[in-house]
């Protein structure tokens, strides 16, 4: 057996660096990208830097495909191997097919053994949830207790997002696993100006757990991230992948948050492009 009891599973729309990724143990069964008429592995065969530099020329906007049950089984019969359990978290249902692949994966394998949880999130926020339970892995918790934690947590992490490249600029949130409309602002900065405002009412008093992601816009991801840092318990930079990117265009910046006193997030600053624990 490994040190741990349980193994955390998600999938590549958490859009986690890889070096966090292997840090925190996490297996990630990525989604696919179908791209300029080739079938690749989201943050396999292609991460966001080639993407984006890409996507201005491609004819054919790209497609996006979840991963077969067959995947899923073949990850999770490997980790139980050497895991008591399994606990798998994953993009809203509402969004893509791969929780419902997920669900089919565990039947395939130990279904007993191993817990798949629709986040009803994506992106920057799956990716925080995920890291919470790592956490909760960490500290010996089993499967049960973590996929309790987990399922309550989803309420309190809030997701949201601009995009400039739209004429009227929206603020967007994700509810009830879906991507739904707040407001509409006449600038891009004005959204971001938003965005900061709504993340820190998420604040209790004692900080919040915050990663911050962009399409292709790392400028305006770090201005929100020094406006959010003064009560950034946990603070992360991260590049969209490719499979949220394709959905969401360029020129995409958000923000994944929760409440700090829910359950801190130890994330060691080598373990990312941006933290402050």
């Amino acid at each position: 057996m490994s040190g741990r009891k349980i193994a955390i599973v998600t999938d590549s729309t958490a859009d986690l660096p890889p070096q966090l990724v292997k840090a925190r143990a996490i297996t990630v069964v990525p989604l696919t990208l179908h791209f300029e008429g080739r079938s690749l592995l989201d943050g396999v065969d292609i991460r966001p830097s080639e993407f984006y530099r890409k996507l201005p020329n491609v004819t054919t906007h790209p497609t996006t495909s979840q991963p077969a049950p067959g995947e899923f089984a073949e990850a999770y019969g490997q980790l139980l191997t050497d895991h008591e359990e399994v606990v798998s978290i994953h993009i809203s249902e509402k969004l893509s097919g791969t929780y419902a692949s997920a669900l089919q994966g565990a039947e395939m394998t130990d279904a007993k053994r191993v817990r798949v949880i629709d986040s009803q999130l994506a992106s920057m926020s799956l990716g925080l949830l995920t890291l919470a339970a790592t956490e909760m892995a960490a500290q010996g918790s089993d499967a049960e207790s973590v996929a309790q934690r987990i399922t309550a947590m989803r309420e309190q992490v809030q997701t949201y997002f601009s995009v400039a490249t739209l004429q009227v600029k929206p603020v967007l949130c994700i509810r009830d696993g879906l991507v739904t409309p707040l407001e509409r602002v006449r600038t891009f900065d004005r959204a971001l100006n938003r965005i900061v405002e709504l993340t820190r009412e998420v604040d209790r008093g004692h900080g919040v757990c915050v990663i911050v992601g962009h399409a292709d816009a790392e400028a305006d991801a770090e201005r929100v991230a020094r406006e959010l840092e003064p009560i950034a318990e946990t603070l992360m930079i991260q590049p969209l992948g490719p499979v949220v990117g394709a959905h969401a265009g360029p020129g995409v910046v958000g923000v994944g948050c929760y409440p700090a006193d829910i359950l801190p997030l130890k994330i060691k600053p080598a373990a990312s492009a941006r933290t402050r624990a």
